[in-house]
């Protein structure tokens, strides 16, 4: 049994699982193996989190072998009491060793492997100084549905965090926002989402008035005054699997047009929710949102994609966007979030994670949709 604040614990078997299907994936795509950097890959497929530094820590995947981590000598213990490492060879290297010497006879001379996005360019370059037979491709381009379905467990742990994020924006709700500044808001945010159980937060963006109309702001020392529309958009991590939700509120009653706006936002969010259903292509989703807003006359102003997946990190592939031609497939997770953004005035954004289900998609996030009027 498991519960919000205990999810199910990943087995070696869940990782061992992991790992043969990247290398499986990695042969059908043509590859002679996966190369795993530190980083939300080498967590995904042994439950490993190093850090990522100058001594060479790599995991290498290839079809019908063993999995293997090199790994510096002075760290081995710590990859030892990872989940997955019984199910996987460690082979350690001291200083004064040269790691590429070591690596090298765990890769085929002439083969062309995946490698982690994140990979120093130096552990690259000294594989290649070793092998310059070899070649390489990054994960993302090569196997971008190594991390984009989800099995039970990763299921709960998202549920988790969306629950966290949602009681994060009830009770922003009850703070006051005009007359504090937007990174006082955001400090609120922060708290909340680390209350709610996220061990990490990731950012808690606040973006009052014309500074809405920047998708990306970063909360500043603007005050918020009445008569502000405010975009929130938050996440972070909890139990290693992410949440991110955005909502747009309003200080004090707003105008018909930021009203008019807000309902066409709320409008292309629903279309694009309505829209998931397993076998059409990512970029459907983007179509149905984007067209609510563009029919509307406002389509030059939905300025970034509909979405992007989510896991153990708060973006990863796919990607909801024009040309993205990714089928969807139960236990895939992902945002979408369309926006308009007037510059100089204000933006409006709703998002909600949505998974993937038999015949349809369920969203992660439940609040209300409607724009909230706060103080």
């Amino acid at each position: 049994m498991s519960s919000p604040n205990q999810p199910v614990p990943f087995t070696a078997d869940d990782y061992r699982a992991r790992m043969a299907r990247a290398a499986e994936s990695a042969a059908e795509a043509g590859l002679a193996g996966v190369l795993v950097a530190p980083g939300p890959d080498l967590v995904h497929l042994t439950g490993y989190r190093p850090v990522n530094t100058e001594r060479l820590t790599l995991l290498v995947l290839r079809a019908g072998e063993d999995p293997v981590l090199v790994v510096p000598t002075l760290e081995a213990p710590d990859a030892e009491r990872a989940v997955g490492s019984p199910a996987l060879t460690l082979c350690d290297w001291t200083d004064g060793k040269d790691p590429y010497a070591v690596a090298a006879p765990l890769l085929d001379a002439d083969g062309r492997f995946g490698i982690s996005d994140n990979a120093w360019a130096m552990h690259l370059l000294g594989l290649q100084q070793f092998l310059p037979g070899t070649s390489y491709v990054s994960l993302t381009e090569a196997l971008p549905m190594l991390r984009a379905v989800k099995d039970a467990a990763e299921l709960e742990r998202l549920a988790a965090a969306g629950a966290a994020a949602d009681a994060t924006y009830e009770e922003i709700l009850k703070v006051r926002f005009s007359g504090r500044k937007e990174t006082d808001v955001a400090a609120d945010l922060a708290a909340l989402l680390k209350q709610f159980g996220h061990s990490q937060v990731d950012f808690t963006v606040v973006g009052s008035g014309p500074n809405g109309a920047n998708p990306h702001h970063e909360a500043g020392d603007r005050t918020i005054e009445r008569g502000d529309m405010v975009v929130l958009d938050f996440g972070g991590l909890k139990h290693g699997y992410g949440s991110d939700t955005s909502r747009t509120v309003h200080v004090g009653e707003p105008t018909a047009e930021e009203q008019r706006v807000h309902d066409i936002v709320r409008e292309a969010q629903e279309a694009g929710c309505r829209a998931v259903r397993p076998g059409i292509a990512c970029q459907e989703i983007d179509r149905a949102a984007r067209a609510v807003i563009t029919e509307f006359g406002y389509g030059e102003r939905f300025i970034h994609r509909t979405g992007h997946g989510i896991g153990v990190t708060t973006h990863e592939p796919p990607y909801m966007i024009e040309g993205e031609e990714q089928l969807l497939v139960p236990g895939m997770c992902f945002s979408v979030e369309p926006g308009i953004y007037l510059p100089g005035r204000f933006g409006v954004r709703i998002e909600d994670i949505v998974t993937v289900t038999d015949d349809g998609g369920r969203r992660l996030n439940t609040t209300a949709r409607e724009m909230a009027v706060v103080e």
